[in-house]
C-alpha cells in the first residue's frame, strides 16, 4: 500500500534548505500566498487548525510543504503533529526528511502508523541546498531500527551505481521512490538507461515506485 499516496496533509509548512529545485517554496511563494497558512510564504509555521482533521483507512503524506524534521522546527510542533496522527489510526503517514537525525529524537514516541523517509537524491555529495550532506542522511537511515522505511530518490542526480545501491540496500526500506526534477532545473542528471539500471537493480531487494521517468526529462 506504501505505493501510492493517496492524501497530502500539511499542519506545518516551510524549510530552511533552501534547495536550489524547490517546487514547494515556489508554490508557497507565489500561488498559494491567498491562503493563511501561506501569508509569509515559505516562512516556517504550524496551521494548528490542520491538526484536528482525521483520515480513514488512508496514505497520507504529511507536511509535503517543507520539512517537519528540520533542526528549525520546535519540539512541540513536531508532538503536536505525532498527537494529531493518533487520532486516524486507520491511516498510515508517511514522514519524509533531509535530516533523518531528528527521528531518534521521537522513536520512543512515533506511533505505529508511521513510514519514516528520507529523500537521498545521489550518492554523490553535489551542492543545492544547506541540508544535511547525502552521506549524513544514508548513515542516519542506515542506524534508523524501524520495520516502515522509505527512500525517495527525488530529484535523481547522477550517481555511482554500486554505491548507491548498497546506501539503499543498507537502509532496507519498504519502497523507494524514483522521479526526475518537476522542472527544467539544470541538474546533474543520470541518463534515462542508467536509471533504468538503477530501478533494476533495486527491485531485486525493495519496491520501486516509478515517478517522473519521461524522456523529455533527461538532458
Amino acid at each position: 500500500m506504501f505505493d501510492v499516496i493517496t492524501k497530502t496533509w500539511n499542519p506545518v509548512i516551510g524549510c530552511k534548505h533552501n534547495c536550489s529545485y524547490c517546487w514547494a517554496r515556489n508554490l508557497a511563494e507565489t500561488r498559494l500566498t491567498h491562503m493563511d497558512k501561506y501569508k509569509d510564504g515559505f516562512k516556517p509555521n504550524i496551521a494548528e487548525y490542520e491538526l484536528t482533521k482525521k483520515f480513514r483507512k488512508q496514505y497520507v503524506f504529511a507536511c509535503d510543504m517543507g520539512d517537519l524534521f528540520g533542526n528549525w522546527v520546535p519540539r512541540d510542533w513536531v508532538l503536536k503533529v505525532i498527537d494529531a496522527v493518533r487520532n486516524s489510526p486507520s491511516s498510515y503517514f508517511l514522514f519524509l526528511t533531509k535530516n533523518p537525525r531528528r527521528y531518534f529524537e521521537f522513536l520512543e514516541v512515533f506511533p505505529e502508523n508511521l513510514v519514516l523517509g528520507a529523500t537521498i537524491e545521489t550518492n554523490r555529495e553535489y551542492k543545492f541546498s544547506n541540508a544535511p550532506s547525502v552521506a549524513e542522511r544514508y548513515n542516519f537511515m542506515a542506524e534508523l531500527l524501524y520495520k516502515r522505511k522509505l527512500v525517495s530518490i527525488e530529484p535523481i542526480m547522477d550517481f555511482d551505481l554500486d554505491v548507491f545501491v548498497k546506501w539503499i540496500r543498507d537502509i532496507a526500506p519498504v519502497v523507494v521512490h524514483v522521479g526526475y526534477t518537476k522542472f527544467n532545473e539544470n541538474l546533474p542528471e543520470p541518463s534515462l538507461a542508467k536509471t533504468k539500471k538503477l530501478m533494476s537493480e533495486l527491485r531485486s531487494f525493495t519496491r520501486v515506485k516509478e515517478l517522473r521517468l519521461r524522456e523529455k526529462y533527461v538532458h
